[in-house]
């Protein structure tokens, strides 16, 4: 048995909780990993949200850990995704864009695949997704049931996700009607339906060790809420408003268009009260488990997949969502990369504390490994945090990191002691350009320092050439 396995099991022998007397000295812990969709640095209070409130966010920060330099894997959806669960950075993983298949879906990954999710289930734990999964679709081997989850709820394509008022969502293999939605009526709101689900796996597995996987779809477009007691709030705070007039197709009825975004009259107040209910759910998840008295004994991490974005009326400028930092979903910039990242652990993980270990999310696979006591894939990127979220003092460190995005000309930024190389438009020699920062003094990356240090520009570029690997469907640099 590996020592750090050892010394976890020795903790949790001690376990107090209502139904101690029910469980196992060894039990590992219950690990749920939230995913907010699009959420920026920015956008939730103890970083400095002005406008929304997200008070059960801050009180995961206050009595969690917080990473300061936690990146995420990518800077839009599916790859991003696809980079947490393989412990692969998008010059490696599989899916390094949001490739579309017809009528519904994306390109699936692969089965043959070692995720996170597999490695919960090969530890003995129960597994379950429950929001937006957009890496395959049914009858694929992107399905979530071939990725390692036991149960899945909730969108299996991304783009059907830009509706909030879906004529139906998946139940595993099965297509769910939602009451009263047709595409052209709006009744059931999906996020909700979709919480209520999440919640009820937790009481199901709540005897034994489970992975909850919350990717909610939240504040992600279109701007859509219910008219509740929180849209009233911030309609009464923001008071009149430009509206956002959607494109032909965008609003629902018989001629929308699927992965269009509606109209919004008050999209300030609207993406607002999305932003609060992201953080509603946060404390129904964290009330669940202490009514069932696991809190010692379960790990909650919260982050999100990418920086704000911009699109169906939401205005990332108004709420100054990626705070300090430049740049937006689809950026290369710390602000379409950088993403706020808490871990609860009573009892393990230091109170209030603050790391500024630079990390990203293939290094979750490894942590996870790490903590349950199985061997991550040799060949991956990620480096296990456990020795940072336990407090220890023998934190590997990577040597450098790397992303690629596919969409907008091409793009590419490495990271490394601080300095940071982004390159944008490189499928075109004519146009492409090369920024050089020094995020050590400079984290806005508002100097170009790229005329002034070439020696570390060819040394940044040297490991972006080893970094990206040929992808017969994502092709970067290959005709």
């Amino acid at each position: 048995m590996p020592i750090r396995l050892l010394i976890i099991l020795i903790l949790f022998g001690s376990v107090s909780c209502k139904k101690a007397d029910e469980q196992s000295s060894e039990r590992l812990p219950n690990v749920i990993f939230i995913l907010a969709d699009d959420l920026g640095y920015g956008d939730v209070g103890f970083l400095g949200q002005q406008y929304t409130e997200t008070p059960n966010i801050d009180r995961l920060a206050a009595e969690g850990l917080f990473f300061s330099h936690h990146y995420a894997g990518s800077t839009v959806c599916a790859p991003s995704r696809s980079a947490l669960l393989t412990g692969l950075h998008t010059g490696h993983t599989p899916i390094r864009g949001n490739s579309e298949v017809q009528p519904e879906g994306q390109f699936p990954m692969a089965d043959t695949l070692m995720t996170l999710s597999k490695i919960f289930r090969e530890a003995g734990y129960a597994t379950g997704a429950f929001g937006k999964w957009g890496l395959g679709m049914n009858e694929t081997s992107g399905h979530p049931s071939k990725q390692g989850f036991d149960t899945f709820y909730g969108y299996l394509c991304q783009r059907y996700a830009h509706r909030y008022y879906p004529a139906y969502l998946w139940e595993n293999q099965e297509k769910v009607a939602l009451p009263g939605n047709d595409w052209t009526n709006k009744v059931t709101y999906a996020p909700d339906v979709i919480q209520t689900k999440t919640l009820e796996f937790i009481d199901q597995n709540q005897s034994k060790p489970f992975f909850l996987f919350m990717p909610i779809v939240m504040p992600h477009a279109e701007l859509a809420v219910p008219d509740d007691e929180v849209f009233q709030k911030y309609r009464s705070k923001f008071g009149d408003e430009t509206p956002h007039v959607g494109p032909k197709g965008g609003d629902y009825g018989p001629e929308m268009n699927i992965p269009a975004y509606q109209s919004q009259r008050y999209p300030h107040a609207t993406h607002a009260a999305m932003v609060e209910r992201i953080d509603r759910f946060v404390g129904e998840v964290v009330a669940k488990i202490e009514a069932l008295g696991l809190t010692e004994n379960t790990m909650i991490i919260f982050t999100s997949d990418n920086g704000p974005h911009r699109e169906g009326g939401a205005d990332p400028d108004f709420f100054d969502s990626n705070g300090i930092f430049r740049g937006y979903k689809r950026d290369l910039y710390e602000g379409g990369i950088r993403v706020p990242t808490i871990v609860k652990w009573p009892g393990k993980v230091k109170t209030g504390s603050t790391s500024n270990h630079v990390s990203a999310f293939w290094d979750w696979l490894p942590t996870f490994a790490d903590l349950v006591g199985k061997s991550a894939p040799d060949q991956i990127d990620g480096i296990s945090m456990l020795s940072s979220i336990l407090g220890e003092n023998d934190q590997a460190k990577h040597d450098h990191l790397y992303w690629e995005f596919h969409e907008l000309g091409g793009r590419q930024a490495v990271q490394k002691d601080g300095w940071k190389l982004v390159k944008y438009q490189i499928k075109d020699t004519e146009k492409m350009t090369v920024e050089l920062f020094n995020l050590s003094e400079d984290s806005g990356e508002t100097q170009n320092l790229s005329s002034e240090k070439p020696e570390k520009v060819a040394e940044l570029e040297e490991l972006i050439l080893k970094a990206h690997r040929p992808n017969p469907v994502f092709r970067l640099f290959e005709n």
